[in-house]
């Protein structure tokens, strides 16, 4: 089966729609360094089947560059890649790229269609900030080139995925229009609102996931089971090196695996740890990092912007950044949600080891969206947070994978319950 990912950034969703057998016809995504990231990944799974992943672990640890890597693999693979905004003015073009592809591969129809459009224009939080232009944002809109796929292509299912705000906003009724033109396109629907720590991600990541399907079909919304384990964010962090501040730390992992990065596939068996990345951070922000991992120690309560002694503020409005410093509790079997804010500054996502006195890593922002090892992310440090910020955590795009295949084959009973 294939599938055709719009809005695609950094590729969480077609990961784990990939790991699950789908064969990916195009990826559309707007983002420069998201999309090169997209084709490095589709190079990483073209080498893999072909077994070839030498060239692949070559270039992760510089011993060859982009363009030799990207010289071993099929150019439609890499071509499936558009770096193309979806828009009035550009959707045909990308209609006959894809309808170019599919040609080439002798593909007939779509079986599935999968994304969301950038989620931040629905976002609870960037409405609060933001709480007149957000309504207006030409984003909130994105949706209605989403349904001209559907017109065009008609998959035999789509999954689009957004913020829970998606339903409140514009008092609900821009939720309403996403579902009607849906209808009128031909397609049944039924949206959930889904966490993606019930898919085995150890963080808490509450999204919205609509399904579609061909109105005539016996396909149904599939139901999901909770994963269960007794893991902690200190088994996704516990093996990699500490770093101080501004610190890099590639190809050594500090100790070997725990058993969550082997059950949930973090890691491989390779020795290569790319991307450990720490950011630089000012002494004044060190101390309020130790303040804050200390009462979340020994109080189990978060700091406060109130509780940063006066001095050592750079902001006036309280209120505003009540909770601007955050510890990632590594001692729990979540982390708080991971946002695209991280590019911005780390004091949301301090790095629970007192003794590093740090924000995350690359890395470990990663490895907290669920991404393996071996995903290599292309960019700058700032870009680079911005697509794990905004990505579908790949373990949770491979529970919903799994569950569309068997229901496009047939062997999806109703009955499964979703357990909360």
């Amino acid at each position: 089966m294939n599938f055709i990912d719009l809005f695609a950034g950094a590729g969480g969703l077609s990961e784990g729609f990939i790991r699950q057998g789908f064969e990916p016809i195009a990826h559309i995504e707007m983002d420069k360094y998201a999309a090169q990231t997209l084709k490095t990944r589709a190079a990483f799974h073209y080498l893999k089947q072909n077994k070839q992943l030498d060239f692949y672990y070559a270039y992760l640890r510089g011993e060859i560059d982009q363009d030799k890597l990207y010289s071993e693999v099929d150019a439609r693979i890499l071509n499936s890649v558009m770096n193309m905004e979806i828009s009035d003015s550009t959707i045909d073009e990308i209609f006959k790229i894809i309808d170019d592809n599919l040609v080439s591969n002798g593909i007939n129809s779509i079986d599935v269609l999968i994304g969301g459009p950038p989620c931040q224009a629905y976002s609870l939080v960037g409405r609060a900030r933001d709480p007149y232009k957000k309504e207006n944002d030409p984003r909130n809109y994105l949706y209605q080139q989403y349904v001209k796929f559907l017109r065009k292509y008609e998959p035999k299912l789509f999954l689009f995925e957004n913020v829970p705000g998606i339903l409140t906003a514009g008092k609900g009724h821009l939720f309403e229009d996403v579902q009607r033109i849906m209808n009128e396109a031909g397609y049944n629907i039924e949206a959930k609102v889904l966490d993606a720590s019930f898919f085995g991600v150890l963080q808490k990541r509450r999204r919205v996931i609509l399904v579609g399907w061909k109105k005539g079909s016996d396909l149904f919304y599939p139901k999901f089971n909770k994963v269960t384990h007794n893991f902690s964010v200190n088994d996704l962090l516990s093996d990699l090196p500490a770093l101080n501040p501004g610190e890099t730390r590639d190809y050594h992992y500090k100790s070997s695996p725990s058993r969550y990065l082997i059950d949930f596939g973090i890691r491989d068996d390779t020795d290569i740890l790319v991307q450990h990345i720490s950011r630089n951070h000012n002494s004044r922000d060190r101390d309020i990092y130790k303040s804050a991992i200390e009462k979340w120690n020994k109080e189990k309560k978060r700091l406060k912007y109130t509780d940063v002694p006066e001095a050592k503020r750079t902001h006036k409005n309280v209120t505003s950044f009540l909770d601007r410093f955050k510890v990632v509790a590594g001692d729990i079997g979540y982390s708080h949600t991971m946002v695209a804010h991280i590019a911005k500054d780390g004091h949301y996502y301090i790095h629970p080891d007192i003794n590093q006195l740090r924000s995350l890593s690359v890395r470990e922002a990663a490895r907290i969206q669920s991404f393996p090892d071996n995903f290599f992310f292309e960019g700058p440090r700032t870009a680079v947070f911005t697509q794990i910020g905004n990505a579908v955590p790949p373990l949770m795009a491979e529970s919903l994978a799994k569950k569309i295949n068997l229901l496009l084959q047939g062997k999806l009973p109703r009955q499964i319950e979703l357990i909360i």
